[in-house]
This record gives structure tokens, sequence and C-alpha cells, in this order.
């Protein structure tokens, strides 16, 4: 009985040795040959390439789906507090974590940076809301689905974050100036402005790269004041001879 039992476990072990080299024959005919210089080449090539093809306007939201399935292996997702972890396993063998804060009740994904609505705040004080769309489409910025300003979509920002619009007039009720208003008191060119403001020697706010230039009137009249104070004497320097002409 001893004998029969070794006898059967022997064969089975034998049948599992078979079963298990025919498996691993079959993986190894299977198996692609190594990368090739030009095939490694043409996947770095690609590597470069996939921010501008991710980037793309006209990248499909299904052409982007397909290329994340193709680049990962999974993600591991959990929730802690108001936080979400993510774990991206690559089909390298590489991960990479990410954590995001929730999406509070009441909010959604597609919001304009708190930034965003701050400079057209004070934008609003100077300017109507055509200049205000150009100047955001000056700088790059988009609306919060990605598109172009125009005057109808900063008047509903406006209105959905309380700024009142530009009234005509108001700059000037607050003793703001522009800079071509500047340049006229100072009998100046705007250049020479600009050149002032650089220098430091004119007060002058910018709500963002490419907005108008705010000076206020008692800068400006300071400045004036200055300008227009006659230079004093020389002083004399004993080590100079005086020079008499008859």
């Amino acid at each position: 009985m001893v004998a029969a039992e070794l006898e059967r476990r022997w064969n089975q072990a034998l049948t599992t040795e078979a079963h298990l080299e025919a498996e691993l024959a079959t993986l190894q005919q299977s198996r692609e040959s190594p990368l090739g210089d030009a095939q490694k080449r043409e996947l770095l090539a690609l590597a470069r390439d996939l921010p501008r093809l991710w980037d793309d306007p006209h990248s499909s939201p299904e052409h982007k789906k397909r290329l994340l399935r193709i680049a990962l292996n999974e993600i591991i997702a959990t929730s802690e507090g108001e936080t979400i972890r993510l774990v991206l396993h690559w089909q390298g063998g590489d991960h990479t974590e990410i954590e995001f804060q929730k999406i509070r009740s009441g909010h959604h994904r597609y919001f304009t940076d708190n930034d965003l609505v701050e400079i057209v705040r004070t934008l609003a004080r100077i300017e109507p809301d055509a200049r205000i769309a150009a100047i955001l489409n000056r700088n790059q910025r988009r609306t919060a689905h990605g598109q172009i300003w125009t005057a109808m979509r900063i008047c509903s920002l406006r209105s959905h974050h309380a700024i009142p619009v530009y009234c005509e007039g108001e700059r000037q009720a607050r003793g703001e100036m522009s800079v071509s208003e500047t340049a006229s008191v100072l009998g100046v060119t705007p250049t020479t402005v600009l050149r002032l403001i650089r220098l430091k020697q004119l007060l002058a706010t910018q709500a963002c790269g490419g907005a108008p230039w705010i000076l206020h009137r008692a800068d400006v009249e300071q400045c004036m004041a200055e300008r227009n104070r006659p230079a004093p004497p020389p002083t004399v320097n004993s080590a100079q001879l005086a020079l008499e002409i008859p």
C-alpha cells in the first residue's frame, strides 16, 4: 500500500512537471524579441511627443482614454477625509501618487480661479467688460471651460460674483489717473511716464500684465512739484580757481 501511494504521488508530480514545461515552452514561443535600437528610438520619440498630443485641443476625450488604458496598469483610489489619494501603476512598473481635495458640496469642477476673479474685480473699476476681456485674452487666461473671454462672459462672471459694472467717471472721482492723463499733466510723453514708473519715481499699480497702469493724482502732483523745483546752486569747491573775465 505504501509503495502504491508513493508511485501515485510520483506519477502525479511527473504529470504536473510536464504541464509546467509545456506552459513554459508556450510562453517562450509567444514572448516578443528584445527591442532593437530603432524601436527604442521610436518609443522615446513617442514619449517626447505625448504631452503635445495630450494637450492638443483637437485631441478627443476618447483618444485620451485609449492612451491611459495603454500606459496604465491600474489605479488605486483612497479617500481620506477631504482628500482623495490616487496611486497610478504604470505598465513599466513605476508608480505615481496624486492627492487632491474633494469637490465641496454645491461646487463643480468648472470654476474660475480666485486670482482671476480678483483681477476682474480690480479691472472692473477702471475698464468696461470688452476691455477686460481683451486684457485677459492677451494674457492667455481662459474661462473655466477653456474658452476665450468675451464681454458677455465677463458680464456673467461679474454677476455671479456681485462685481458692479464700470461707470464712466468713477476712476476720476477716486483721484486716479491713466498714463496718458499723467503725461498731459507733466507735459511729457507717455513713454517718459512709463520710464518714471520703472524707475520708481512715480507710484503706480497694475492689476496684471498688459493692464493699464493707474496712478494717483496726489503722487502725480508731488512729482510735478519736484520737477518744477529749481535746482540748488552748485557748491563752491575751494580747490577750484576763480576765472575773472574783465
